[in-house]
């Protein structure tokens, strides 16, 4: 019971971090940026934050304690194309991460700042590439638990 339990808790981390990034690439457009906007997205990604190291602390105690056991991760090539795509996503979500920061710190000096359409356009591609590569996740989970690449 406590395995299928932390596997839950997985696929919702799983389906929030999905979430999280689908609001913010509704947030990052140029007809909705507002310094509201702003604020906002600074929320959303810090979330996104929690919410990567929540994956990876349950996503690595379901392969060192899961009912599976970690031979069954460990040796499987699929595991490590997840761990992969997992690990380009967090590189991908560096720039945003650090761009929304900016813009929060300029929004503390300037209560009407709202961030320029060609770094909106810019990071709104880079949210497109994490979500793409994001999709890869689930997919390649769903071939590891019918066994596929072990």
């Amino acid at each position: 019971m406590i395995d299928f339990f932390v596997a839950s808790v997985h696929h919702l981390i799983v389906f929030g971090i999905a979430a999280v990034l689908a609001a913010e690439l509704a947030l990052m457009r140029p007809a909705a940026m507002s310094p509201h906007t702003v604020r906002l997205l600074g929320r959303f990604d810090a979330a996104y934050g929690l919410l990567a190291l929540a994956i990876l602390v349950i996503g690595f105690g379901r392969v060192w304690h899961g009912a599976k056991g970690a031979d069954f991760y460990l040796e499987n090539p699929l595991f490590w194309a997840k761990i992969a795509a997992f690990g380009v996503v967090g590189i991908l979500s560096i720039q945003p991460t650090m761009r929304i920061a900016a813009w929060r710190k300029r929004l503390k000096l300037d209560a009407a700042f709202v961030p320029p359409q060609e770094e909106i356009g810019k990071l709104r591609r880079i949210l497109l590439a994490e979500i793409h590569v994001f999709a890869l996740i689930p997919i390649f989970a769903a071939a590891m638990a019918r066994g596929i690449g072990y």
